[in-house]
């Protein structure tokens, strides 16, 4: 079990919440407009609803990814909330500043990432 704490500094903390409570609000956001227009009027002919069907799924690929993303967000803000943002869960080591950077969401260290 991990007891290590964050390495940032309550600045640094107060910065990446509120970036990780932006991002989620926009996806949040888009969620919210890829069902709606999931939810919109069926098409008229065959070549509309073929056009339509194959948009769908883009659509319900991109809102899977989206709720993928809100869940690491969740996850990410507890970790804030807990004390261990930036520790990775899996090995107790630190994540670097750069790799919270690009993706601020993220539970692990390079070394331990896919």
């Amino acid at each position: 079990m991990n007891t290590r704490t964050t390495h940032l500094s309550a600045d640094e903390l107060a910065m990446r919440k509120a970036q990780l409570e932006t991002r989620l609000n926009e996806l949040q956001t888009r969620l919210h407009k890829i069902e709606d227009h999931l939810d919109d009027a069926p098409e008229k002919d065959w070549n509309e609803a073929a056009q339509a069907a194959e948009n769908n799924e883009v659509l319900e690929g991109l809102g899977l990814a989206g709720q993928r993303e809100i869940e690491a967000i969740h996850a990410a803000l507890k970790r804030i909330e807990d004390g261990t943002y930036g520790i990775c869960v899996r090995s107790g080591e630190i994540i670097a500043k750069e790799r919270l950077d690009l993706i601020p969401w993220t539970p692990f260290c390079q070394a331990h990432a896919g």
